[in-house]
């Protein structure tokens, strides 16, 4: 599916970042895969060497995505490397402070912040250029349960998680004219070192309910990494030209037929965030008002 192309995948020395860069090798793709710890980079790059066929390669390049001269830095080497890039993937992310937000220390509720939101912008301001240039390309935000309902205890993370998927939406209107493509993608509730990092901040700075409902999907599996990733292919794809400015569930949003769909989506408000209004639940409220 992705023969010839090429993607830069930020967040990606492990957990579903590391899937979403072997599935798109797996789909034909060169991928320049980068993260923040060089070890574990150089360790994810000879993981993914055995992937790569004739003609394909992986990149590993260091960064820190909320260091705008690094995020510069890193857009010029893989484009550099792969003059065809045509593909981003946003997906380093952090949690961020746990608590409630009055006791957050805000140096670090900043900082996720500048990781999930600033370096997500960022890396689009960077590469948008070249995707014009090209007159084709395809943006693929990862995105979370923090876009679509209130996390209490991890506000900055689901504060910047909703902004991510609003500057998409936002971002897709400005390049539809370019054929260049923007999309978010909720993975669903992933077993990662993430899940293990909140589980260890405890059930007194998370909250009861979290830590319960967070034990249960750290015991059940949690949702599948390769789904996930199986997404953020089809929507790096020829597949889904067109499909724009939409936050798509791997697991609940049937998106392996979204193509056949592609008519009714373009104009439409289905999969973006809106405000519901009395009357989308049936209720008359509104029109007291008139």
């Amino acid at each position: 599916m992705l023969a010839g192309r090429a993607a830069l995948i930020t967040g990606a020395s492990q957990g579903l970042g590391r899937e979403i860069a072997a599935a798109y090798l797996r789909a034909g793709a060169s991928v320049a895969i980068c993260a923040r710890d060089r070890a574990a980079l150089d360790r994810t790059q000879a993981e993914l060497a055995p992937l790569a066929t004739a003609g394909q390669q992986v990149v590993a390049l260091v960064c820190d995505v909320s260091k705008p001269e690094q995020v510069t830095r890193t857009v010029d080497e893989a484009i550099a490397t792969f003059p065809h890039l045509d593909i981003l993937v946003n997906n380093a992310g952090v949690y961020g402070p746990k608590g409630v937000v009055e006791d957050n220390a805000w140096d670090d509720w900043v900082k996720a912040i500048e990781i999930n939101l600033f370096g997500s912008v960022m890396l689009c301001r960077s590469i948008v250029p070249h995707l014009k240039q090209r007159g084709y390309g395809k943006i693929v935000q990862l995105s979370g349960g923090g876009a679509t309902a209130p996390m209490p205890r991890v506000s900055a993370y689901a504060a910047s998680k909703a902004a991510v998927v609003r500057f998409a939406e936002t971002l897709a209107h400005e390049l539809a004219a370019h054929k260049i493509d923007v999309n978010c993608v909720a993975p669903g509730a992933l077993n990662t070192q993430m899940l293990d990092e909140i589980l260890a901040a405890g059930p007194e700075t998370v909250g009861a309910d979290l830590y319960k409902r967070l034990i249960k999907q750290k015991e059940s599996g949690g949702a599948s990494l390769e789904n996930a990733a199986a997404l953020t292919v089809f929507l790096a794809g020829p597949g889904s030209d067109g499909i724009t400015g939409r936050l798509i569930s791997a697991v609940w949003d049937p998106w392996r037929n979204l193509a056949g769909h592609r008519d009714e989506l373009t104009g439409s408000d289905i999969y973006t965030l809106r405000r519901i209004v009395p009357g989308d639940r049936g209720k008359p409220w509104d029109g007291e008002l008139k």
